[in-house]
């Protein structure tokens, strides 16, 4: 396809479906040595499992089992492709869980579920990454690069899923602080914003009256796809990027603009 992240090398959390999926079929396919980071490697919405499928291809690809909401893994999955190839210099935070309940209805351990994969995940994850990146020689003025997949809802209320919602929210937030605190050293941090985006989930994600939302809300005459999240995910993690830190870049067919 192209050659934008030729020699770099990415690791990418919850890789093996949806949104992450089409991250790392597009990093790869760019150049980029691949790591998967992700629980399971069954592919959600049907098909060969990612790194299979890569693989296939003749690109670099590995998959780590990595639960992000645990310490050790998260440290274990930044090590060992440091291990395998020298550097990390991007890391994609794609991993979430969604709940799908108000805040009379969730628990406090459902609650603890969510933050824990949706934002303690980025935070370790970014925190394994950092430390390798900020020891590792600088290719042009960047040492490494994270994309943290957000969403719109983390600007605007999620409507009956207050745990989704407020990770996301801590996502933008954690994303502008890890910019401003190591730019200095290198490091660069934006995020991506989704809008609605087809993934082949099931369940309430496909509610008739979620979609009727989600396309009254949306300007644009379709929903989104994980390709339109992969292509913004490239940008920030090539060189095109190069001036552009602590940004939540929203691709959501124009929802935040309406």
């Amino acid at each position: 396809m192209g050659d934008r992240l030729a020699g770099k090398v990415a690791l990418v959390t919850g890789g093996a479906s949806g949104i992450g999926r089409a991250i790392a079929l597009r990093f790869a396919r760019e150049g980029a040595k691949v790591a998967i980071a992700d629980v399971t490697t069954a592919v959600r919405e049907g098909g060969v499992p990612t790194h299979e499928l890569l693989a296939a291809e003749g690109h670099d690809v590995v998959h780590l089992a990595c639960d992000v909401s645990r310490e050790t893994d998260c440290e274990a999955a930044v090590a060992d492709v440091v291990a395998r190839h020298g550097r990390l210099d991007v890391l994609v935070n794609d991993a979430a869980v969604g709940l799908g309940k108000t805040l009379l209805d969730c628990t406090l351990e459902e609650w603890n579920r969510v933050m824990a994969v949706n934002l303690t995940g980025v935070f370790l994850m970014s925190r394994a990454a950092v430390r390798a990146m900020v020891t590792q020689e600088p290719r042009g003025e960047v040492r490494g690069r994270i994309v943290n997949i957000s969403s719109q809802h983390g600007m605007v209320a999620s409507p009956e899923d207050v745990a989704y919602g407020t990770s996301k929210a801590g996502v933008v937030y954690l994303t502008r602080q890890v910019a401003v605190d190591y730019a200095r050293q290198g490091i660069v941090c934006n995020a991506v914003a989704p809008g609605k985006i087809l993934t082949g989930k099931t369940g309430r994600a496909i509610e008739p009256r979620w979609i009727d939302y989600s396309h009254a809300r949306t300007p644009w005459p379709r929903l989104g796809r994980p390709e339109d999240v992969a292509g913004a995910a490239l940008f920030l993690a090539s060189e095109d990027a190069a001036y552009v830190t602590g940004h939540n870049l929203l691709v959501d067919g124009g929802w935040m603009a309406f």
